[in-house]
């Protein structure tokens, strides 16, 4: 039987004006490596994205997100290649 380590994390990260927690699972579909990222919102909904890498690089997948998370993307990828190196 083949063992396979779940890569999930959390980190604090400055979005929007504020530290934001963010959510990282690492999951395998048939489209390769993907992590599905979840934060809450200033009004406590959460907002739910992948990442997924591109270009030797992890980037957003969804398009439709608020600006906050948009330009918390160097951060959020930093925190993949951080944890990726470790992992």
């Amino acid at each position: 039987m083949l063992f396979k380590k779940n890569i999930q994390f959390s980190r604090l990260i400055k979005a929007g004006g504020s530290l934001k927690e963010f959510n990282f699972l690492k999951t395998k579909g048939t489209d390769g490596p993907c992590y599905e990222v979840d934060v809450s919102d200033d009004r406590g909904n959460r907002v739910y994205f992948r990442m997924r890498p591109a270009d030797e690089q992890w980037t957003l997948q969804e398009t439709l997100l608020p600006a906050w998370v948009i330009q918390a993307e160097p951060a959020l990828r930093e925190a993949i290649q951080e944890e990726e190196k470790v992992g």
